[in-house]
């Protein structure tokens, strides 16, 4: 497995593999399927967030394959652009449990300090205890549960606050 920083040319495998995240795990995303199905020009809005200045998405390919993704965002506000969230962690069923995950999650941390950040912020759906492990094993520490923090028909989800200070 490799990975790389995706560009606007990727953007049709990007979209395609956000289609299955959103059927295979929809409780870890905000977006839902029918939501992401109904956008105009998928394709073209995805290049443009994948070409967009606050923002750096990394993939993971088996091969040609695009596998996993996960997407630093920079916060804009002058006072705040020395933090960052990371975003849309998604890895494949099929390539799940080989290290991928953790590959993604290092060189988005790399990716940040790179970007001369010096926080990283994340959210994790507090069921989700495989994405919790690998955050804590990354070094993120909890700093605060939100109860409530996802609505669906017919039941809420809470949501974990970490953070990892890149300079420490």
């Amino acid at each position: 497995m490799q990975t790389r920083l995706l560009t606007g040319k990727d953007a049709k495998k990007y979209y395609e593999l956000r289609l299955e995240a959103l059927l295979t795990n929809p409780d870890a995303f905000i977006t839902t399927y029918e939501q992401e199905k109904q956008r105009p020009n998928p394709i073209e809005t995805t290049a443009e967030r994948l070409e967009s200045d606050i923002s750096r998405t990394i993939g993971l390919f088996e091969e040609e394959s695009l596998q996993g993704v996960i997407t630093i965002v920079k916060e804009s506000h002058p006072k705040f652009s020395h933090k960052a969230n990371l975003v849309a962690m998604y890895v494949s069923p099929g390539s799940r449990r080989k290290g991928g995950a953790k590959r993604l999650v290092q060189d988005a941390i790399n990716t940040a300090k790179a970007l001369n950040l010096e926080v990283l912020h994340l959210s994790v759906v507090t069921d989700n205890h495989p994405a919790k492990n690998l955050y804590n094993s990354m070094g993120f520490k909890s700093y605060g549960i939100e109860r409530k923090a996802i609505k669906l028909p017919n039941r809420y989800l809470d949501e974990e606050h970490m953070e990892l200070f890149l300079e420490e």
